[in-house]
C-alpha cells in the first residue's frame, strides 16, 4: 500500500512538473520550480551566483540562469528539471556579464554586455557557436524571432534597440549568410522589452526617462513615444493576446498597464515596493510579477487585472519563465 501511494505521489508530482514556473531568487541565490496549479514551490537548485534570467528548452527539461554579476562573471548556470538539479555551467570565457537569454531553434541566445556581444550556444555540441558584436553599451536583454533570421537586442546605457537582420548572398570567399545590424536611438534607460504578437513592433520601456518608445520593425523606427510615468522601469511584457502591455518599475509601487491598441494607461496596480520580472501565464489567465524588495511574486488575473494570489520562491525574486514539460 505504502508503495503505491508513493508510486501516485510521484506521478502527481511529475503531472504537476510538466507546467511549471520558474523564478530566480537573487538573495538565495536559487531557481524555485513553482506548480501553478497550488502556486506552491516543489523544488529549490542552487542558481550560481547573481541569478538574473532565466529560460528553459524546449522540450522543458533544462532550465539556463545567467549569472552577471555586472561584468563580473562569465558563466550560465545549467539546471536538470526533471532530477531537479544543477548541472556543470557553460563557461563563456572572455564573454562577461551575461544577462539575457532565449531558447529559440533549439540553442540558447545570449547578451554579454562586458563584451558588448549577443551570442548563442549549442546544447547539442556543448559549444558557442555564434558570436555577434552590437558596439553598443550595456547590450542587456534579447529577442530571437521563431524563423531564426532577426534578433533583436536592447543597449541600456546607449539608449538604442539593435535590430540583427540574416542576410544570404555572400561575395567570394565570404560566408554565404551574414548579419546586417540597424541601431534605433529610443529612450535613456531602455533596458525591458516586448515585441508584439505578430512580429509587427517593439515596446521599449525606457528607466531613466519614464517613457515607452513604439518601434515600428517593418521601418525600423520609432513611431511614438508614449509619456508613460514609468521612471525606474525593469520589464515590459504583451499578454499573450497582445491587448495589454504589463510595465513593472523598481522605482515605486505601482504595477502598469496599458491598451496596446489604443497606446493609453489602462490601470494602475499597487502591488509593493517595486518589482522586476513578468511573466504571462501561455494561455492568457495569468501574469506573474516579481516584487523583489517584498520578497514575493504577485499573481494578477488577466481578466480582472486584480491581484489574487502572492508566491513566496525565495528572497529577492527577479528573473522569470515558463516551462512546459513534452513528456
Amino acid at each position: 500500500m505504502k508503495k503505491t501511494v508513493s508510486g501516485l505521489l510521484l506521478a502527481l508530482g511529475m503531472l504537476r512538473a510538466e507546467n511549471s514556473l520558474l523564478v530566480l531568487s537573487k538573495g538565495d541565490l536559487t531557481l524555485a520550480i513553482v506548480d501553478p496549479s497550488t502556486l506552491k514551490v516543489i523544488a529549490r537548485m542552487p542558481s550560481g551566483p547573481d541569478p538574473h534570467e532565466v529560460v528553459a528548452s524546449a522540450d522543458g527539461k533544462t532550465a539556463y540562469v545567467s549569472n552577471y554579476g555586472g561584468g563580473a562573471y562569465n558563466t550560465i548556470t545549467v539546471v536538470d528539471l526533471v532530477a531537479q538539479k544543477t548541472l556543470m555551467p557553460i563557461d563563456l570565457g572572455a564573454l562577461r556579464g551575461p544577462h539575457g537569454l532565449a531558447f529559440v531553434g533549439g540553442k540558447l541566445w545570449f547578451t554579454a554586455e562586458g563584451a558588448k556581444v549577443m551570442g548563442s550556444y549549442d546544447p547539442a555540441t556543448q559549444k558557442i557557436d555564434l558570436v555577434i558584436g552590437t558596439g553598443q553599451n550595456r547590450t542587456h536583454m534579447v529577442y530571437v524571432f521563431d524563423d531564426l533570421k532577426r534578433i533583436i537586442t536592447s543597449n541600456v546605457s546607449s539608449a538604442t534597440m539593435t535590430i540583427i537582420d540574416k542576410t544570404t548572398g555572400g561575395r567570394g570567399r565570404g560566408p554565404s549568410s551574414d548579419w546586417d545590424e540597424t541601431v534605433i536611438p529610443v529612450g535613456r534607460g531602455a533596458e525591458g522589452f516586448d515585441v508584439a504578437p505578430g512580429g509587427k513592433e517593439l515596446w521599449a520601456a525606457n528607466a531613466q526617462d519614464g517613457t515607452i518608445s513604439i518601434v515600428d520593425l517593418g521601418a525600423k523606427k520609432v513611431t511614438q513615444t508614449l509619456a508613460a510615468n514609468v521612471t525606474g522601469a525593469n520589464r515590459l511584457k504583451f499578454t499573450p493576446d497582445g491587448k495589454l502591455v504589463f510595465v513593472s518599475t523598481l522605482g515605486g509601487s505601482d504595477l502598469s498597464i496599458f491598451d496596446a491598441a489604443a497606446r493609453t494607461l489602462k490601470k494602475k496596480i499597487s502591488i509593493g515596493h517595486g518589482a522586476a520580472g513578468i511573466e504571462m501565464q501561455p494561455d492568457g489567465v495569468r501574469a506573474y510579477v516579481a516584487c523583489t524588495p517584498d520578497s514575493y511574486v504577485v499573481v494578477v488575473d488577466l481578466k480582472t487585472l486584480e491581484v489574487n494570489a502572492h508566491i513566496d520562491a525565495g528572497k529577492q525574486p527577479d528573473g522569470m519563465a515558463w516551462s512546459h514539460r513534452n513528456n
